[in-house]
């Protein structure tokens, strides 16, 4: 599978804002917004995972809200696969599954439809959001792919911090892919 080289790496990391102590002091916040507003930058990310998952046996692509939506919908259009989202509670219309996860002070959770992979058996689902940071969200996203008839193959970050560990926690449950690792 294909995989960037440094260059390309830098390249797109150079496309990606660093703010500074944000949201609380000591945290540099990866600010994709300016890698979204240069449509180079962002076709060259989109051509690389339509490149990497296009000979892929996938049925379904799932985004974690928000900005995992951005992503997702945006591969999901070119390899001409269904999107589905993964939200946090209350935000869908209809029946859900839901699936909590620890943070560090308390409990969150996400949700999918009880029909987002169209009731077909052994639906192979690719997990994509921008970042893995501690890993909390992204497992239970897995968890709850796999709580269905379907079965998370993949999931695809375009940032792993990796001194929080978040796809440590995560690799016994999928295989993972990250464009970038910081």
């Amino acid at each position: 599978m294909k995989e960037l080289n440094l260059e390309q790496k830098e390249y797109l990391l150079n496309s990606i804002r660093q703010v500074h102590d944000f949201p609380k002091p000591g945290i540099v916040f990866r600010d994709i917004t300016t890698l979204l507003n240069d449509k180079e930058a962002f076709n060259f990310l989109i051509d690389h995972l339509v490149a990497r998952y296009g000979e892929m046996e996938i049925d379904f692509i799932a985004g974690i809200e928000s900005r995992g939506f951005i992503f997702g919908a945006a591969l999901a259009a070119r390899l001409r696969l269904p999107f589905v989202p993964i939200r946090k509670p209350k935000k869908l219309p209809y029946i859900t599954i839901s699936q909590k996860y620890s943070l560090e002070y308390g409990v969150d959770e996400v949700q999918i439809h009880i029909d987002a992979f169209r009731e077909k058996q052994n639906a192979k689902v690719l997990l994509i959001d921008d970042l893995i940071a501690t890993g909390g969200t992204a497992k239970a996203s897995v968890e709850l792919i796999n709580q269905t008839n379907a079965t998370c193959i993949e999931a695809c970050f375009l940032i792993d911090l990796k001194e929080l560990g978040g796809s440590n926690n995560l690799k016994n449950l999928t295989k993972i892919y990250s464009v970038l690792e910081l």
